[in-house]
């Protein structure tokens, strides 16, 4: 399916705002969640003992799920099942420090099935599933739901075959209904989101069987409710426990929609937000903030999640935030990188031409702004403002890489998140400034974006707009001085 950039930076953010969610509440699971006004933070421990930023299970079951749509490959189909439940075993003979109890069991039976010279590894699962189900009453727990974002991804273009898929991979692990019916409403929202820029979570309760629809849609109407239920501490509190995926999915919405959008240039910062929210309900933090994250994800974009999220966080299978971004870029079309390689070339080979000297920044000489021919520079950290590779030649030297979603368009709808975008680039470059680094900030050939990020820079340090904006077009002869993220710099420095 052909996305546009707002749609495609959408789509690339459900598994990033997953993996931050996770990560978020991962301290918090099952413990004291944070007070109200409270923000969580990343700093590791819970039930694995994670280290800081490190995501949990719900996010590497997801990571499995997105390794297999970045193929290509029909979620529907026998030999993609096949594959995703494959990738489920490899991350459980790795021992994860943190798995469900349903989950350890279904794995553990299709494991040893496997071993005793079975064969078809999503077969052998769902039936292992099957028979847990027959056995075990209440096992509708939330451990299909937490992982599902990413099938959504793979069926963008087709909501009925979406709807299949959903319930499908669901199955593999959950084999009750209701964590199937969870799943494609929670795919459907995240499909919607994705393509149309907006929540609308009961928009798939047309996809259940009849006899479950009035329901679930009992269900959502309690977790649409803004009003905070008698005596809750928080909103949403009435969804704790949440183990239950019912419980879990309302847990989600409520996070989401009694989270006010802000007003202003950056409405984006709702999901953060509403990420903080949603581990402040409490029990099963770090689920539902996973769960909620892949539907911020796909209403807000990558580009809404702040830096230092995308940098701390990472998990099984060795992955980062990297990683997810092009997963999900790779899952929604279809598998194929874009015309320079994107994401998956080890680095972008661009023809434009650009000079190789970066020159220092006019308000701080430990700041380079250059392009992406540039070497030599002794920089130790990159905010980098186009595409590029893990090995794209400008790094060379590079400990920090940091890369930041924006676009040389004077087209509004191709930075639907410009303000947040260039505040928190500006917030980078800070922040690895005060670490004592170097920093060399480029894109193709700064006519645009290095130079908009340098103004907006020049102003967090105390200038004025349009000082900083002759200081740099000065300093920089590239500088295009015109365009609507030149016009944006130094509105906002704030992220």
């Amino acid at each position: 399916m052909k996305l546009d950039t707002a749609q495609t930076d959408r789509a690339a953010g459900v598994l990033l705002a997953t993996a931050a969610g996770d990560a978020l509440g991962v301290p918090y699971e099952f413990a004291t969640a944070p007070t109200p006004g409270a923000l969580a933070a990343m700093t590791g421990g819970g039930l694995g003992n994670f280290a800081p930023g490190e995501w949990s299970d719900d996010t590497s079951m997801a990571t499995a799920v997105a390794i297999v749509a970045a193929t290509g490959a029909d979620l529907t189909s026998p030999a993609a099942l096949d594959a995703v439940a494959e990738q489920f075993l490899a991350w459980y003979d790795g021992g994860p420090a943190d798995i469900g109890i349903q989950t350890r069991h279904v794995l553990g039976t299709t494991r040893s099935r496997l071993d005793r010279g079975e064969t078809g590894a999503g077969r052998v699962m769902r039936e292992a599933a099957a028979s847990y189900a027959s056995s075990n009453p209440r096992s509708a727990g939330n451990g299909a739901l937490m992982r599902t974002a990413p099938v959504a991804l793979a069926h963008l273009d087709d909501r009925e075959h979406l709807a299949r898929a959903a319930r499908s991979v669901a199955e593999l692990t959950h084999a009750d209904p209701l964590a199937g019916d969870s799943c494609v409403l929670w795919c459907e929202a995240i499909r919607v989101a994705a393509l149309e820029a907006r929540f609308a979570v009961r928009a798939g309760l047309d996809l259940l069987p009849a006899e479950r629809r009035e329901q679930w849609s009992a269900w959502l109407d309690d977790a649409l409710a803004l009003a905070a239920g008698p005596g809750e501490r928080v909103p949403g509190a009435r969804f704790s426990p949440n183990g239950f995926t019912v419980t879990a999915l309302q847990a989600a919405v409520s996070a989401i929609t009694t989270t006010p959008v802000p007003d202003g240039p950056m409405p984006c910062m709702h999901l953060q937000a509403a990420l903080h929210a949603a581990v402040r309900i409490g029990n099963d933090t770090d689920t539902v903030a996973a769960i909620a994250g892949g539907l911020l994800g796909a209403r807000w974009g990558a580009s809404a999640v702040p830096w230092h999220w995308r940098r701390a966080v990472h998990g099984w299978p060795g992955r980062d935030a990297r990683d997810l971004v092009a997963l999900a870029t790779l899952a929604v079309r279809g598998g194929q990188d874009d015309d320079k390689g994107w994401p998956s070339a080890p680095s972008v080979a661009y023809a434009e031409s650009a000079a190789a000297t970066a020159v220092p920044h006019p308000h701080d000489t430990s700041v380079l702004l250059g392009t992406h021919a540039s070497r030599d520079h002794g920089a130790d950290a990159v905010v980098a403002a186009c595409r590029v590779g893990r090995d794209q030649g400008a790094h060379a030297g590079a400990a920090v890489v940091v890369e930041s979603r924006l676009m040389d368009s004077d087209d509004p709808r191709e930075n639907p998140n410009l303000a947040f975008a260039l505040a928190d680039a500006v917030d980078a470059v800070r922040t690895l400034r005060a670490e004592g680094r170097t920093v060399l900030l480029h894109c193709v050939a700064a006519q645009q974006r290095t130079p908009s990020i340098a103004v907006a820079y020049g102003v967090a340090l105390g200038h004025g707009v349009a000082e900083a904006r002759r200081d740099v077009a000065a300093a920089l002869p590239s500088t295009r001085g015109r365009g609507v993220v030149w016009d944006a710099a130094g509105a906002s420095t704030e992220a």
